[in-house]
């Protein structure tokens, strides 16, 4: 038996989603015949071609004059220089041709559309270079790369406006999935016919399947905007030939399909299942090799053959440990052919889509499981699982020298502290070089002893959730730290040369306006003394796994009521009693946040920011250089 996992569009350009290299190591070390297709990067790398952007051009000519968007207009009109400029400028983007920077700075290579308008912010008033804040006199590759990420944006707006509406590099198609209670959308857009996009994906999939000649197909669903591409994915493979057995699971598939009862979801895949995957895969793999009956499958969705209704089977064996899920490997995906984006001058989101990380976890699950905003019934946060430092070092040992890449992610929702610890002393130990980030809670355990250890052992950035900085509210969602607390840890890191961004939030219940005012004033001191040089601002959303959506009372706010579900369910409304408009709040945040993490407005009141009325902050403006006395 061959098993091949695929990782559908879109996930990132970057870097190869783990999914796939975790299952594929896994199965390689019980034995099995397993490899492994990345066909978000494929179908990226085939649209955006010489021959793409022909086929691109040809629905353009298709189209009725009064249709076409000024986008599609301008690359349409400026066709022969997108010709001659798409295949060196991925090959840049791949790090194969590094000296066409010095052409791509020069303003004059590339044919430049509406997403480089946003340039013009930052012209100073001498009109001098409008990229000099972010990158100074020197960084020509990242300028250069900066540049080419926003000529590919244009294209993105041109395949958007011209092929398929749906179209982006990470959110693909996201709304017929994201907590739709029916699968109608989908189904809707599946028997639809056949775009650009969707016979080039189509195309792309037999290729695969006819190269490795697969008995069992796994498709790895991490977020909403991969679930339409992994339904066109299996019904292509169905249509090809329906004896392949193709089995869907994922992120998504764990938070929002727990209570799928769709029958037509079984049209395009054989089975669903949920959580960790690898002993629902191993139980799986006995069921079609004859030696178990379906109904003792674990944690699987599937519809009997003669059946129109959905079935859940569940042995409730337990997952194999954490230590045993052996060393995910990248064998089989194009290391040298993904893309090195710089599409966001944050620079901790740079990261996210800047350079090809090898992605690893430190343990399974959070060993916290206690903030009341987060999904901490689901398992993948509740079950808390870890392995020894001489272990991850192993993995980590054995992914360099088949990768030739250094630099690891540590995807943990929150590594543990005494983890990192002993994982640095570990990599100290053998003396193994490598460069590494990951996401932590700002808790006391991090002295600035363990910070410069850790620093000392690769680490350059860490991220992690201050969420409302408010002690209040920090106490209501159960963060078990406080903003004092935060500083101190923070600075920590700062002072070990180690970036330090912070999640935070908005919207969170019975948050009030003075609540907000004071939250961006610790914010703006935070920056102000060093503690943190990146954040993002996201708005609140409740969630039915999260203690909010299952205690709304405890919190202070009532849900809305939600329609019938027989496919995905995780976001839920809720009524705050405050009535704070937090939409209006939102943008004033993010507006300041951007212009702190430039060294903007440090010194200015708070309230500048805001549109409309707000009251003074109570925080003193030196409560953080207090803390951190």
């Amino acid at each position: 038996m061959r098993i091949l996992s695929v990782i559908p569009p879109m996930t990132q350009l970057n870097t190869p989603y783990p999914s796939t290299a975790y299952l594929t190591g896994f199965l390689r070390s019980r034995g099995f015949d397993a490899v492994q297709e990345d066909l978000a990067l494929a179908l990226v790398l085939k649209l955006f071609s010489v021959a793409g952007l022909r086929e691109v051009r040809t629905c353009i000519d298709a189209m009725p004059e009064a249709a076409r968007s000024a986008n599609v207009n301008a690359f349409h009109d400026r066709f022969d220089r997108y010709l001659a400029t798409i295949d060196p400028v991925l090959a840049f983007l791949q790090g194969r041709d590094a000296t066409l920077a010095h052409r791509i700075c020069g303003r004059a290579f590339l044919p430049e559309g509406s997403r480089f308008t946003s340039l013009d912010v930052y012209v100073d008033d001498d009109g001098g270079d409008p990229l000099a804040w972010a990158f100074g006199a020197l960084g020509l590759q990242d300028r250069a790369r900066h540049l080419a990420t926003l000529y590919l944006n244009d294209l993105a707006d041109v395949l958007r406006d011209a092929v398929d509406p749906r179209f982006e590099f990470v959110r693909y198609a996201e709304s017929l999935a994201q907590s739709q209670p029916t699968f109608d959308p989908l189904a809707e857009a599946l028997e639809a016919p056949l775009n650009l996009v969707d016979r080039t994906l189509h195309d792309l999939t037999l290729d695969a399947v006819r190269r490795h000649a697969p008995t069992l197909v796994l498709v790895s669903v991490p977020f909403p905007g991969a679930v339409y591409a992994a339904f066109r994915i299996a019904q292509s493979i169905k249509a090809h030939d329906p004896t392949i057995v193709t089995a869907l699971g994922g992120g998504f598939v764990n938070t929002e399909l727990r209570e799928l009862s769709d029958p037509r979801v079984f049209d395009h895949f054989d089975f669903v299942t949920l959580d960790a995957g690898e002993r629902p895969l191993l139980a799986l793999l006995d069921h079609l090799a004859g030696k178990r009956s379906s109904q003792r499958l674990v944690r699987t969705f599937l519809r009997p053959a003669g059946e129109s209704v959905v079935r859940f089977a569940d042995m409730g064996e337990p997952d194999i440990a954490f230590a045993e899920v052996g060393t995910p490997t990248w064998d089989g995906l194009p290391l040298d052919r993904y893309l090195s984006l710089l599409d966001m001058l944050n620079p901790m989101h740079r990261l996210w889509s800047d350079g090809r990380w090898n992605k690893l976890t430190v343990a399974h699950g959070c060993y916290w499981k206690k903030c009341s905003f987060c999904d901490v019934s689901l398992d993948y946060i509740s079950r808390y699982d870890g392995a020894s430092a001489a272990t991850l070092v192993d993995r980590i040992e054995s992914i360099v020298q088949e990768t030739g890449q250094t630099g690891f992610h540590f995807v943990d929702e929150a590594a543990p502290p005494k983890a990192l610890k002993a994982l640095a002393a570990e990599l100290q130990r053998r003396q193994t070089s490598i460069s590494w980030w990951g996401n932590i809670r700002f808790e006391k355990t991090f002295s600035p002893e363990l910070c410069q250890q850790l620093a000392d052992s690769g680490c350059i950035a860490i991220s992690g959730g201050l969420e409302v900085a408010s002690d209040r509210l920090l106490n209501l969602m159960k963060k078990g730290v406080s903003v004092e607390q935060v500083a101190r840890v923070t600075r920590a890191f700062s002072d070990a040369g180690i970036l330090v961004h912070a999640y935070l939030m908005y919207g969170f219940p019975t948050q009030t306006v003075q609540d907000t005012v004071d939250a961006l004033e610790y914010v703006r001191q935070l920056f102000e003394n060093g503690c943190i040089q990146s954040g993002f601002f996201h708005r609140f959303a409740c969630t039915v796994h999260s203690p909010v959506g299952q205690d709304p009372a405890a919190y202070g706010v009532t849900l809305e009521p939600l329609p019938p579900v027989s496919f995905a369910k995780n976001d839920v409304g809720f009524h705050d009693p405050t009535g704070t408009d937090h939409d209006t709040l939102g943008f004033a945040l993010k507006k300041a946040l951007y212009n702190y993490m430039h060294g903007i407005g440090l010194e200015e009141d708070v309230r500048q920011w805001f549109d409309m009325p707000v009251p003074r902050t109570t925080v003193h403006k030196h409560r953080i250089a207090r803390a951190l006395r």
